[in-house]
Formats: C-alpha cells, sequence, structure tokens
C-alpha cells in the first residue's frame, strides 16, 4: 500500500496549507473596501447572520478608524467572530445576500472586514468585555466548541462561575478538530479561546468526557445547572464489505489527525476516493490532495444539483484537482493482503423526492471499480442516541429535544448546538450558545 508519510517537503506543506483567505495586506485596503459598503438600512446581510452581526455598524466603524468600536460589535454578537470570518460559509449568508450581487457588482467583503477588526483587538488583548462580581451561581458547560464557549461567555458576563468540561485535551471543538488547516490553524483557535476565557470565571477541565469519568447525576448535584454542548456524535459506518480493510478512514479522523499532528505525520494515499460532498467531505479531499495524494475521487450518490456543499467549497476541491464520480454509491471495498485494493461503487440515478427534498438515488445493478489505496468516509454522523438514553435526555434520532428555552426534558439541564441541530454552521451553535445562556440566566433569577 502506497499510504505513507513525508511525501513533500517542509515548504510544500507550508505552501499547500497557507491560508486560503488571507488577511488585507494593510490598513488602506481594509478601508478601500469597507468604503464600497452603502450601509443598507434593514440590512439583508445583518438580517441572514444567525449572530445578527450589524454588518453596517461594523464596516461603518472601520471607516472611521474606529476598529475597537467594530470589534465591540462584532464580538457583542458573535464572540467567536474571529473564527466565524475564517469558516463561514459567507457566499449562501452575509455576503451572498449583499445587495451588490442584485447588480451583478462584487458583493462586500464582509468576513475579511470581519477578520480584519477582531485580529485586531485580538493581537491587542483588548479587554472588551467585562465580568459583573460572583453572583454566586455556578454552571456546568460539556464541551468547549463553539455553543459551550459561546454560553460560557455569556454567563460569565453576568457574574455566574462557570466550569467547562472537555473530553479533548484542547479547546475549541470543530474549530480545533475538524476544519481544513488551510481555513483556520490550531494556533489561532487557541488565541481565540484564551481571549474568550481571559473575561475570567471561566474554567475548562480537559480529558473530561460525558457518560465516562463524568456523569450527569454529578454535574446536577454540583451545579446549579448544566448546558450540554455536546456535539453531533461519531463518524457514519458505510456497512459495506471491507470496510475494516487497513487504508479505511473516517473523515473526522483522519481530518483530527492532521490537525492533531505534524503534516508530515499524517499518512495519504496515492490514490483517494472520498465517500460523500458534504463541507467535511470536501475538507478531507482537498486536505489529501494537498498533503501529496496524486489522484483524490470525490464519490457521490446524488448529482451537482443535491450536493449539500457550496459551489465555492466545490470550487476550491477542483482547483486543487480533485476529480468527482457523481451518481455513484459505495459497495464493497476490495483489499490485497489486508489493505486496500479498489472500491467498488453502484452506478445510481434519481427517483422521486425524499424527506429533505432531494431525489432518491436508486441502484441501477451496474458497477464502477475505482483503483485506490485509501477511501474516507464523509457520509455523515451518528448522534449520540445512547449517551442520551443512558442519561435520561430525551431525544429524537439522537437529537437533543429543547423547548424554546433551550431546557430539555430535566429540569436546570439545557442544550444547544449540533447536538440539537443534527450539526449546522459554527455561527449557529454560536447563537445556540446564547440563546442558551439567556435561559439559564432567567432561570437563576440573574436576568
Amino acid at each position: 500500500m502506497a499510504i505513507k508519510n513525508n511525501r513533500l517537503t517542509e515548504e510544500q506543506y507550508k505552501t499547500n496549507f497557507s491560508d486560503i483567505h488571507p488577511p488585507f495586506e494593510t490598513k488602506n485596503t481594509a478601508l478601500f473596501e469597507a468604503n464600497r459598503c452603502i450601509f443598507c438600512f434593514d440590512a439583508p446581510c445583518t438580517k441572514v447572520c444567525p449572530t445578527s452581526i450589524d454588518v453596517p455598524k461594523f464596516i461603518k466603524q472601520i471607516t472611521t478608524d474606529n476598529i475597537k468600536g467594530s470589534a465591540v460589535t462584532i464580538l457583542s454578537s458573535n464572540i467567536m467572530g474571529g473564527s466565524c470570518a475564517r469558516v463561514c460559509p459567507v457566499e449562501k449568508l452575509c455576503e451572498g445576500s449583499c445587495v451588490f450581487n442584485k447588480t451583478h457588482e462584487t458583493p462586500i467583503q464582509i468576513a475579511r472586514l470581519q477578520r480584519y477588526a477582531t485580529d485586531i483587538a485580538m493581537n491587542q488583548q483588548w479587554k472588551l468585555f467585562d465580568r459583573k462580581p460572583s453572583i454566586g451561581k455556578k454552571v456546568a458547560v460539556v464541551g468547549a466548541g463553539p455553543a459551550g464557549l459561546s454560553c460560557a461567555h455569556q454567563l460569565s458576563q453576568e457574574g455566574v462561575d462557570v466550569t467547562i468540561f472537555e473530553k479533548e485535551s484542547k479547546a475549541g471543538g470543530l474549530m480545533t478538530y475538524g476544519i481544513a488547516a488551510y481555513k483556520v490553524t490550531p494556533e489561532f483557535c487557541k488565541e481565540e479561546v484564551d481571549y474568550i476565557t481571559s473575561i475570567g470565571g471561566i474554567e475548562i477541565k480537559y480529558n473530561q468526557e460525558l457518560g465516562k469519568n463524568v456523569s450527569l447525576t454529578s454535574l446536577q448535584q454540583n451545579f446549579d445547572a448544566v448546558f450540554l454542548g455536546i456535539g453531533v456524535g461519531l463518524a457514519r459506518k458505510l456497512d459495506i464489505p471491507g470496510e475494516n480493510l487497513e487504508g479505511v478512514y473516517d473523515a473526522i479522523r483522519f481530518i483530527y489527525n492532521l490537525r492533531n499532528n505534524d503534516f508530515n505525520k499524517t499518512a495519504v494515499g496515492d490514490k483517494v476516493a472520498v465517500i460523500g460532498m458534504g463541507m467535511t467531505a470536501i475538507d478531507a479531499a482537498t486536505q489529501a490532495k494537498r498533503l501529496g495524494a496524486k489522484e483524490v475521487t470525490l464519490v457521490y450518490r446524488r448529482t451537482e444539483l443535491e450536493k449539500p456543499c457550496t459551489d465555492v467549497e466545490l470550487e476550491i476541491a477542483k482547483l486543487d484537482g480533485c476529480s468527482i464520480l457523481w451518481l455513484a454509491a459505495p459497495k464493497e471495498v476490495i483489499g490485497e493482503n489486508g489493505k486496500v485494493k479498489s472500491l467498488v461503487c453502484s452506478k445510481m440515478e434519481l427517483g422521486k423526492p425524499d424527506a429533505s427534498g432531494r431525489r432518491t438515488p436508486i441502484d441501477t445493478n451496474d458497477t464502477i471499480i475505482l483503483d485506490v489505496d485509501m477511501v474516507i468516509k464523509a457520509t455523515g454522523q451518528i448522534p449520540y442516541t445512547a449517551l442520551l438514553k443512558n442519561i435520561g435526555i430525551r431525544n429524537s434520532d439522537g437529537k437533543i429535544v429543547i423547548d424554546e428555552s433551550s431546557s430539555s426534558n430535566i429540569t436546570a439541564v439545557f442544550a444547544g448546538g449540533d447536538c440539537v441541530n443534527g450539526g449546522k454552521e459554527v455561527v449557529d451553535a454560536v447563537q445556540a450558545g446564547k440563546d442558551g445562556a439567556v435561559s439559564i440566566l432567567n432561570y437563576l433569577g440573574a436576568k
């Protein structure tokens, strides 16, 4: 099998994993872009943002050289505005709704302007938020991802003492472990977590996993309220022959290893097949190519019209040289001496729409064989159904059921983020954390 490390030079790794959306090089370039904005009344860019950042306001503040005010406007709505400026699919959110799109002009580069202001704030270590004196209430937050960090920051501002229980050895969740390295670096993720927790009143306990070395019962006994931000779950299996062969990886683990190790320590095949067409599949495919794979093929069971990733993300994969096999579904992984040799795919055709509104793939009983030495599975994740059942949390297909106040079926236990919605954008998780914090404060009688 051709899977190996040390395929590229350090310089090549540095080039391949450099910032795909670099910041403005100078203050003048940022000002030039900011001054293009016409500062819409009832701006569509603000309305479409899940955290409701006042986009015209923060851009106007940049034009007047009020960078601190701009950062406050952004981070008051989205404390992870720095990372969201790097990873949000802005083409379908703020920038996609910019009125310039209707006049066939280039939309305002909102994400780069947002990054401009927040990067300065973080680099200068501006203390933009004050913590009220402790009110003597304690809240446990499970999960140091975007939802958990957002919730913790909102609670801490109001004088609540927060302890975050994180199963990994680093905070940041998806930002630290699950996003392509050319979008956001682990170093930035750490800086952002440190900036968020610098407000005080937030303690993070690492290597603490709910259901293993942390119990919901103990949290209920020792804290006034609990917020669950545990993420979406485990990688979904293909359930096909040969799935356990050497050379078959799940995309989450592949990206996790890449984010947690030096690039030259992450093994990659010469010919790689990535199953799926979501954002995680794109990230896995592009990074496999940038690690030195000669051929990468994305395999998707529907057509381009039904793809879950954005056009921008797909274009990144194409520019990196990834091939795409539409209307194909994995049927069997063929091995030799216990290692991947090829992937058999069923050719599909589309029938009637399913519950998602997309047309259902139907097997044509015809097959195609791909010569590959590595298969990466990126077909979604399985929620923590068993865990939720064991701890008594009501769920629907593994997604925690909450009411309009983010409350679960258990008193004083709240939830938000991917564990509730099944997996959306980072900015959605941030807003869910904010919503959870407001509900917890109301429950505690602190707001």
